[in-house]
C-alpha cells in the first residue's frame, strides 16, 4: 500500500464479478451473514458516486478508502469491480468472491437490462442529481468506459473485455483467497466455509432477476415521466 492511501480495516470481502452475474444475490447473502455491503444499489441514496469516479480516472492520486467505504465490511458490483487493481494492492488479505456466467449470456442480460437504464436516466426530466451522478460514474468506469457509449454494441469486444477481467482476477488472487461461483451454483455451504462463518440452512438468495430489475426501473422513472407531462 502506498504511504498516502488510507485503507479501512473493516473491508473484509470483495465481490469481483461483473454486474448481471449474481452480484445482488451475493450482496443479499453477505448481508444475511452479517456484512455491511457496498453495491451499486447504495447509490439510490448515497451521493458520492463521483468520488469513486475520481479514484478511477486519476490512479496517480491517493485514495482515502476510509471515506469511500466508510461503514462497509464488504463490497461488490460497480464501482468496486473497476478499482480492483488498487484495492487488491491496498487490501492484500481480502477474500474475493468471483461470480461468473457464460459471456454470451452475460452480454445479452446487460444489453436488455442495465444498459437501457443507463440512457433512460438522461432522457427523463426530474431525475435526482445523485442518480445522474451514478449514471455518469457507471458509464465512465464499467468496461473501460464503453458502457456509457454505443461502443457497448460491439458484442465481441465487450465479451473480450469480460473474459479479460475474469482472467485477470484469477491470475491476481491466490487460490486460498478466491471463491468462484458460476451463475446458479452459488450456495451457503461453500460461501460460509470460505468466509469462516457458521453454515446457514436455507436456500441461497436469488434476487434482481431481469424482470425485477425492469420493474425497479419502472418504479423510478414512471412517476417522473408523469410529472413531466
Amino acid at each position: 500500500m502506498t504511504v498516502t492511501d488510507k485503507a479501512p480495516a473493516g473491508l473484509e470481502v470483495i465481490g469481483a464479478g461483473f454486474s448481471r452475474t449474481g452480484t445482488d444475490s451475493l450482496r443479499t447473502a453477505l448481508i444475511r451473514l452479517g456484512y455491511k455491503v457496498h453495491h451499486m444499489k447504495e447509490f439510490f441514496t448515497n451521493t458520492n458516486a463521483l468520488d469513486f469516479q475520481e479514484a478511477y480516472l486519476h490512479p496517480e492520486r491517493p485514495v482515502d478508502w476510509n471515506s469511500l467505504y466508510e461503514g462497509y465490511t464488504a463490497a461488490c458490483d460497480v464501482p468496486t469491480i473497476c478499482l480492483l487493481d488498487r484495492l487488491f494492492k491496498d487490501f492484500p488479505n481480502v477474500k474475493v468472491i468471483l461470480t461468473e456466467r457464460d459471456p454470451e449470456s452475460w452480454y445479452n442480460s446487460v444489453k436488455t437490462t442495465i444498459w437501457p437504464i443507463q440512457f433512460k436516466v438522461k432522457e427523463v426530466e426530474g431525475v435526482p442529481q445523485h442518480l445522474l451522478d451514478c449514471q455518469t460514474m457507471a458509464g465512465n468506469m464499467l468496461l473501460d468506459g464503453d458502457f456509457g457509449s454505443d461502443k457497448f454494441l460491439d458484442k465481441e469486444a465487450m465479451k473480450a473485455k469480460y473474459l479479460k477481467h475474469y482472467e485477470w482476477v484469477k491470475a491476481n488472487v491466490p487460490p486460498e483467497r478466491l471463491l468462484v461461483f458460476k451463475l446458479g451454483e452459488a450456495n451457503y455451504k461453500d460461501l460460509c466455509a470460505f468466509l469462516g462463518k457458521e453454515e446457514i440452512d436455507e436456500p441461497y438468495p436469488k434476487t434482481n432477476s431481469a424482470a425485477e430489475l425492469r420493474e425497479l426501473a419502472e418504479n423510478i422513472f414512471k412517476p417522473l415521466e408523469k410529472e413531466a407531462k
